[in-house]
């Protein structure tokens, strides 16, 4: 269901298409909520039938049209909704935790490679919200430029520490991460010895 708030959150910027959309998604709102094409299209489609979205036809090459999504007052009013109402927090499902806690079963060469895999993964990950920040800081991340046009001084600031705020988050977990994956190298020594 977090999939249609963050189609919300992403369109409150502007109206866009579904190939804007997706485009779009992938350089901002996937670091928060991850989906795939295949899941964002059926979503916006299910969206406007459900009122929360509405589409309009433009032009699209010679003689094609393709569909403009812009949030619909209702769309507005229930993603308020669910900003207001309370985050349950959820449990914990990654298999790396899960696999480390039996690191004893596993020959340490192979699980070298699987802490170096994700160390390679989280310092890329670390280096793009990172990037990312700071196109929110110095205010050139497009979708946020488009959003604050419509905002006044004060509104735009808040908006911007806002997103901030969440990058700083995730930038932290990054770290975090990394951390972790450190001390899983040195326990695989040990494992080892």
């Amino acid at each position: 269901m977090s999939l249609r708030w963050a189609l919300i959150a992403l369109l409150t910027g502007r109206p866009m298409t579904g190939y804007d959309i997706s485009k779009g998604f992938s350089r901002s709102v996937a670091h928060v909520w991850h989906a795939p094409d295949s899941q964002i299209y059926p979503e916006l489609n299910r969206m406007e039938r459900d009122g929360l979205l509405r589409s309009v036809e433009i032009p699209w090459g010679k003689k094609g049209t393709k569909k403009e999504y812009h949030v619909t007052d209702e769309g507005l009013a229930e993603f308020r909704t669910w900003m207001d109402s309370p985050q349950v927090p959820q449990r914990q499902r990654d298999p790396a935790y899960l696999k480390a806690a039996y690191f004893d079963f596993a020959d340490p060469a192979a699980v070298r490679e699987q802490l170096r895999q994700q160390q390679e993964y989280w310092e890329e990950h670390l280096a793009m919200l990172e990037r990312t920040r700071a196109s929110l800081v110095d205010r050139t991340h497009p979708i946020l430029a488009a959003r604050i046009e419509k905002l006044d001084d004060r509104e735009a600031e808040l908006a911007v520490r806002c997103k901030v705020y969440a990058y700083d988050g995730l930038i932290a977990r990054a770290r975090s991460e990394l951390a972790w994956i450190a001390d899983g190298f040195t326990l695989v020594d040990e494992l080892e010895a």
